[in-house]
């Protein structure tokens, strides 16, 4: 795991990047507030262990700015010498995934993050993401900009295949072996319901994410051909 360590205490923050590191793991570390939000904002983390009480920018400050802000949903355990049930209340009221009282132990602290890390991992495997697009299967809630956008099922169907192929090109006998399998239809079907989901998920963005291959079949990507 890449893992970002926001400690004031130095000797807490040189223990646990020496401990993670002997376990294989990357880590970065910064020893204010102000440092460590640049940090995670600026680059990819699995999981943030974050002091609350740091100097410059407190830990629920940062962990409220991540989420709300940056709109991160990188797993964050919260350390704190406060031990009060308001204290934890607040810590995952602005979106801790985990909080952990002092003192503790380097192999307790090591767990939880291999498990808020591993539920994260299964979440976004449930959760299809290409650019600021993204489609909960669970749920079915599909938004972009975090803006909730309503498709049929017949889209539903394209979007997911689509999504999980990205930036790659599905073929339009692919898609029309999807929906409609041994009973196939009119191409004017695959055309009408791809008009109706662009018509969702670009018209109201600068940027198209779904294109036309002439001659081939779709792809949904950014502009420059990307999917993130």
């Amino acid at each position: 795991m890449n893992i970002l360590i926001i400690e004031d205490n130095r000797d807490i923050h040189d223990n646990l990047m020496d401990f993670f590191t002997l376990k294989g793991h990357t880590v970065e570390g910064a020893l204010d507030g102000l440092s460590g939000l640049h940090l995670a904002a600026s680059k990819d983390f699995d999981a943030i262990v974050l002091d609350v009480m740091i100097p410059g920018i407190d830990g629920n400050q940062i962990c409220q700015s991540l989420r709300q802000n940056s709109k991160s949903d990188v797993a964050i355990v919260m350390l704190s010498a406060r031990d009060q049930l308001e204290d934890r209340l607040t810590g995952f009221k602005v979106g801790a995934d985990d909080y952990v009282t002092k003192p503790f132990a380097m192999s307790e602290i090591l767990a939880r993050i291999e498990a808020v890390v591993s539920r994260h991992v299964g979440y976004m495997n449930r959760v299809l993401v290409v650019a600021d697009l993204q489609f909960d299967l669970d749920t079915l809630e599909i938004s972009r900009a975090w803006i909730p956008l309503k498709v049929n099922p017949t889209c539903m169907k394209l979007l997911e295949t689509l999504m999980r192929r990205s930036p790659h090109v599905v073929k339009r006998t692919e898609l029309e072996d999807l929906i409609w399998g041994r009973h196939p239809t009119s191409s004017d079907s695959l055309r009408s319901n791809i008009h109706m989901l662009r018509r969702a998920l670009d018209k109201a963005f600068d940027e198209p994410l779904l294109h036309t291959v002439h001659g081939i079949g779709y792809k949904l990507c950014t502009q420059n051909g990307s999917y993130l």
